[in-house]
């Protein structure tokens, strides 16, 4: 189980919904609402990872006094809202450092070793790994000598 890379269990990028730190903050809310998820990746234009966009951020900043400001959709992007920190692991870390972090996180973005992002490891993923070793574990100590 140790010796598992966080890459062998990972969603590439390519399958993950994610946006770009200069892309309207409408088109965030569309990807959000499509995907079904409430937090996306962002990049930059080199594809480095930024941070995450979630329906609470955007709602947040355009909530007004009296009602929801959704003209401030078209005034702002994805860089105006953005939390900086998003959960990550590097692509080489071992399955244990992944298993760690994501007590705390329903997926971690997984970034090379130049801050590229290459994919999301899920909370989902993980358990099911763990569920395969365990059962896999059980039906070789079982068996007959």
């Amino acid at each position: 189980m140790n010796d598992k890379k966080i890459k062998e269990l990972m969603i590439p990028s390519e399958k993950v919904a994610h946006v770009n730190l200069n892309n309207p903050l409408e088109h965030a809310l569309l990807v959000l609402i499509k995907s079904g998820y409430s937090a996306i990746p962002v990049v930059d234009s080199d594809f480095k990872l930024k941070g995450l966009i979630s329906m609470t951020l955007i709602l947040d900043s355009i909530l007004g006094i009296e009602r929801i400001e959704t003209e401030k959709l078209e005034n702002k992007i994805v860089k105006d809202v953005i939390k900086d920190e998003a959960p990550s692991i590097r692509e080489d870390e071992s399955f244990i450092r992944g298993l760690k972090l994501s007590i705390d996180h329903p997926f971690l973005c997984v970034v090379n070793h130049e801050g590229v992002f290459t994919g999301i490891l899920t909370r989902r993923a993980i358990l099911k790994y763990i569920n395969r070793y365990i059962h896999e574990t059980n039906r070789e100590s079982v068996r007959p000598m």
